[in-house]
């Protein structure tokens, strides 16, 4: 049986580190941050731990971010893009 895939609103923040690389941390998950050298690949990064939290609060039956549409109120996510042109 195949299990409904879900989609969840994560809040990030993204720091520069002292040594150039970028940290991405979603502060809502204990533990659910990943690095990388550019903010899209710390983003990437944490997109796949985001993932393997998320599941284990469903083996664990803990409490899950919020499901993107879940609400009738506009969900808005703000962000900034670096662009190298």
């Amino acid at each position: 049986m195949a299990r409904l895939v879900k989609q969840y609103v994560l809040e990030v923040e993204i720091e520069r580190l002292e040594d150039g690389r970028y940290i991405a941390d979603c502060p809502e998950f204990e533990g659910c941050h990943a690095e990388g050298d550019t903010p899209s690949e710390a983003l990437e990064n944490l997109e796949e731990v985001a993932r393997m939290v998320i599941d284990l609060c469903r083996e664990k039956g803990l409490p899950l971010p919020p499901e993107f549409g879940e609400s009738s109120e506009p969900k808005v996510i703000k962000t900034r893009m670096v662009l190298v042109a």
